[in-house]
């Protein structure tokens, strides 16, 4: 087997534990190579004396859009090091395959891209979703159609035309859940997409639950450090090879560099999001028993992300904290927080911002790994001076669970 091999559908194992597939998946034919870590692949063009022969795979991709056979041709076809990541993160979700892209949001383009190409370019979609995935569907660049429903209204919004059903579970940034077998059930024969973002493989496997396709912004969790973007769709073979077709025609091609350090990644993911989950857990808890705390957002599934309402002035929260670090993005191994309105549901119009739970005091936290007493005093201290402080002390301040509370359904039906 040569360093240009992708581990075939043949080829992988039987099933093994996560933390084992974590660690192990992508890489199994790594010792018969004579090497330990994962090569990186940087070429950009591979030579071949056979043009006859590569003008038939050029062809065969073009018609069916499955990897090719043998040694790359062009790295905007394929790439040995991201086919790796994407045989690991197929494995994680429990697909059989995955398709990765230069972000999250391509990932998401190529999919409306796809679908939008059978002629099916109206998307169901409940809010709330990350703002830019709100954007894209809500302006219309892609020449989609979306219609805006909560969970119970699925099936109703649903049309002859309708090529895909979007949810994001827990969302962003309210955490609030939808039950995702109930909502494939409602779907029908339409595709449900479930954004894994925040969950991640390791808290909940959607394919298990009926979605056909599961997104992820790899920038996140996946990769884990804070230095890699990239995006994948973990799916069946069929809509994969469809997907390939539009990565190759549309360039949103992973960097192979990129590829490299997501499969790294992904080795210590269960560790990462375990721990940080932990974390989460215990300051969540502590938010909810703070007088200056309204509403926390923690969700049932568990998790490194935290949201809560503040009764004084978040942006003085955001200035003051200094060792958590102030920024967008999340999924980390340091703890990171920002002010959803003002920065990744900016772009959404305001009204249905505020009507899906986004409101102007909402804080997001993506914990990390640190020691919870020293993210806890960093909490407290950014949070001292804030006013008015609830008067009623005694009482628990409204703690909610993702999906269940009024301010967090949907609006633009």
């Amino acid at each position: 087997m040569d360093n240009h091999s992708s581990m075939a559908p043949s080829a992988i194992p039987p099933y093994r534990a996560q933390a084992t597939e974590a660690v192990h998946a992508g890489r199994e034919d790594l010792a018969a190579l004579g090497l330990h870590a994962p090569p990186i692949d940087l070429s950009t063009t591979y030579p071949s004396y056979d043009s006859r022969g590569e003008a038939e795979r050029i062809d065969s991709f073009a018609s069916t859009g499955a990897r090719l056979d043998g040694p790359p041709v062009y790295a905007r076809l394929d790439n040995p090091t991201t086919a790796r990541f994407e045989t690991a993160l197929a494995r994680l979700e429990g697909t059989a395959s995955a398709v990765a892209f230069a972000s999250g949001m391509a990932a998401l383009t190529a999919v409306l891209l796809a679908r939008a190409s059978m002629g099916l370019r109206h998307v169901v979609a409940v809010r709330p979703l990350y703002g830019c995935s709100d954007h894209l569907l809500g302006a219309g660049l892609l020449g989609t159609e979306v219609t805006w429903t909560d969970a119970a209204g699925i099936a109703d919004a649903i049309r002859p035309d309708t090529g895909l059903v979007i949810v994001e579970t827990p969302a962003n940034p309210t955490l609030a859940e939808v039950d995702i077998r109930a909502v494939a059930h409602s779907c029908g024969s339409v595709p449900l997409l479930v954004d894994n973002t925040f969950a991640t493989p390791i808290l909940q496997r959607p394919v298990e639950h009926g979605a056909r396709i599961v997104l992820h912004s790899a920038t996140k969790y996946l990769g884990g450090h804070g230095d890699v973007m990239g995006g994948v769709v973990a799916c069946d073979e069929e809509f994969a090879a469809r997907l390939r077709q539009v990565r190759f025609a549309t360039g949103g091609v992973l960097h192979p560099m990129a590829g490299y350090l997501l499969l790294r990644g992904l080795a210590t993911l269960p560790v990462r999001v375990r721990a940080a989950s932990a974390n989460a857990a215990e300051l969540s808890r502590r938010l909810s028993a703070d007088p200056r705390i309204a509403r926390v957002h923690y969700p049932e599934l568990g998790g490194a992300m935290v949201s809560f309402e503040v009764y004084g002035d978040p942006h003085r929260v955001i200035a003051a904290v200094r060792l958590i670090t102030p920024a967008v993005s999340l999924g980390s191994v340091d703890t990171l927080i920002q002010h959803p309105a003002s920065i990744s549901h900016r772009i959404v119009d305001e009204g249905d911002r505020q009507a899906s739970g986004v409101g102007d005091r909402l804080l997001r936290m993506s914990v990390g790994l640190e020691d919870v007493e020293d993210l806890w005093a960093d909490l407290c201290q950014a949070l001292s001076g804030e006013a008015p402080v609830r008067q009623v002390v005694s009482a628990q301040p409204a703690r909610t669970v993702a999906g269940s509370v009024p301010e967090s359904r949907p609006a633009g039906r």
